[in-house]
């Protein structure tokens, strides 16, 4: 019988986020079998001879081990110094074409949700009003450009969704290939 996956506050769903996976190999921080090893990387000048488990993520253990971060802190800078290591230290990163960063709302980490096309942010509509004026913020000034775009996540480009910890709104950027 395996134990129950650890709780990440700022990423409440790694296996579906792909963040966690299935494994019956040894986890080289606490050399346990555990059933569930970290499928991405560590940011660390050291070579890592394998993968973590996600109680060595959870408990800090592997970031020690390694003298490493498994999510960057870009973006992360109206937070505490504690949501800070929370996040960077003990919480799985997730995959991303260009640089992830990590969303920040009412001052402190928001919760990773997942990888979302159009159809999914469709149904979080507060979310997709914040990426139109982000979008148009960045230069989109053709709305029908615009919208052509937002109905083509999914195809090529996706958004990065993540939910405010404290007040539940839904916040999201783009990224593509």
């Amino acid at each position: 019988m395996s134990l129950p996956l650890p709780s990440f506050r700022y990423h409440p769903d790694p296996v579906t986020t792909g963040a966690i996976a299935a494994s019956g190999e040894v986890c080289v921080c606490c050399g346990q079998t555990h059933g569930w090893l970290y499928t991405l990387g560590l940011y660390t000048e050291q070579e890592v001879p394998g993968r973590v488990c996600p109680w060595c993520i959870a408990d800090g253990s592997a970031a020690e081990r390694f003298d490493g971060e498994f999510v960057d802190a870009y973006g992360l800078d109206e937070v505490s110094y504690e949501v800070l290591q929370e996040v960077t230290r003990r919480t799985p990163a997730f995959s991303a074409w260009q640089d992830p960063r990590w969303l920040v709302h009412c001052h402190d980490a928001a919760a990773f949700l997942g990888e979302v096309g159009y159809t999914e942010l469709a149904g979080h509509p507060e979310a997709l009003d914040q990426l139109r004026t982000d979008l148009r913020m960045g230069g989109w000034h053709n709305a029908d450009q615009l919208e052509e775009f937002l109905r083509s996540l999914g195809d090529g480009a996706s958004a990065m969704l993540f939910r405010c910890t404290i007040c539940g709104r839904h916040l999201v950027y783009t990224d593509a290939s």
